[in-house]
């Protein structure tokens, strides 16, 4: 599997040109598959797609500044995987079904405010290999009184007018927010109703990880779960894709995973590839998460990735133990190793 982007790739919405030009080099190279960034709608024109606004627009819809995505339009990204088709290489799509960004509108309601550290904070411990234990906080713990906020959780893109979903998103489709918009404060706001909470099935950092940043999914609401469902089906017909990356999947319901990685399985293809980026160090966690999933998806090793980085900074480091406590060591055959060779855009796994 080739990752067929970075992070710094120009947004000048011709990546599609790019990958597709590469295409004869990438076969030479035995690329079976080709990992693409996600390619929906993100809260403006120039942004990567994990900053999803809209899931069903890729790049053919004027909405967020920008008909084309950050990485191309939509044909471009047609004619990319008719090419690769061609050549023999499958598309793995990245999927973030964790939360929305961008929202058209505000809404008021009630929240309650968590114990939390700053966003800042929250994306370092989440990039960071080994994390800074003095930042755990427990979200568990509600340290004020519920009270009317005002947050950007109103989505009815206007570019699409309806087309192939007519799902609006309101304050009721999300469990947590870390924006009054009414006070200009920025903290973790759990939305109060008593039918709502955090997923309990996810990483127990912070003592429970679901929220992450933006707007964050609930899916346990049956409507949520219902257009996710339908969203990820439509996906994988409109563009023949070889299977999905599921980014993020300690931040969200394993349940839900499951139930979506069987349903595509019976409705797309049974072959259908499931790689997870699930960010821990620690391989028990990893075997748990595959446990859960059935052993129905590939996980990245970050536990070898831990061990290389630990050995290449170690004087007389021993590479005979490069794979204990690893993915690689314990379940093989579930084990995705990151290479970081380069290629214009591109790296490898």
């Amino acid at each position: 599997m080739l990752q067929g982007f970075e992070w710094h790739v120009p947004a000048d919405q011709r990546h599609w040109k790019r990958l597709r030009m590469a295409l004869p080099n990438l076969q030479d190279l035995g690329a079976d598959n080709i990992w693409i960034p996600p390619a929906c709608k993100g809260m403006e024109s120039t942004g990567t797609g994990y900053d999803v606004y809209d899931l069903y627009d890729v790049g053919e819809f004027d909405q967020k500044g920008s008909r084309a995505t950050r990485w191309g339009p939509k044909e471009d990204l047609q004619e990319l995987v008719r090419s690769a088709q061609d050549f023999g290489i499958g598309i793995i799509w990245d999927t973030v079904l964790n939360h929305k960004a961008g929202a058209d509108f505000t809404e008021k309601f009630s929240a309650v405010k968590v114990d939390s550290e700053s966003k800042y904070s929250v994306f370092r411990v989440q990039n960071d290999l080994l994390e800074d234990n003095s930042l755990q906080t427990d979200r568990n713990i509600e340290i004020e009184k519920p009270e009317d906020i005002t947050a950007w959780v109103g989505f009815n893109f206007p570019g699409r007018g309806g087309k192939y979903s007519s799902m609006k998103y309101h304050h009721q489709h999300f469990n947590g927010v870390d924006w009054d918009e009414s006070r200009s404060q920025n903290a973790i706001y759990k939305v109060a109703d008593p039918q709502k909470n955090w997923s309990p099935d996810v990483s127990d950092e912070h003592g429970n990880y679901d929220y992450l940043m933006f707007a964050n999914l609930d899916q346990d609401h049956p409507e949520v779960r219902a257009d996710l469902f339908r969203w990820a089906e439509w996906i994988g017909s409109e563009f023949s894709l070889s299977g999905m990356r599921i980014d993020a999947a300690k931040h969200y319901s394993v349940s839900f995973q499951r139930d979506l990685v069987n349903h595509l399985r019976k409705t797309v293809g049974a072959n259908y590839l499931f790689v997870s980026e699930y960010w821990r160090g620690e391989v028990g966690y990893l075997l748990e998460y595959l446990k859960i999933l059935q052993g129905s998806v590939s996980l990245f090793d970050v536990p070898l990735l831990g061990r290389i980085s630990e050995i290449s900074q170690t004087e007389g480091g021993d590479l005979r133990k490069i794979f204990k406590g690893t993915l690689v060591e314990q379940s093989p055959d579930h084990a995705v190793v990151r290479s970081m060779r380069s290629y214009p855009g591109i790296c490898y796994c």
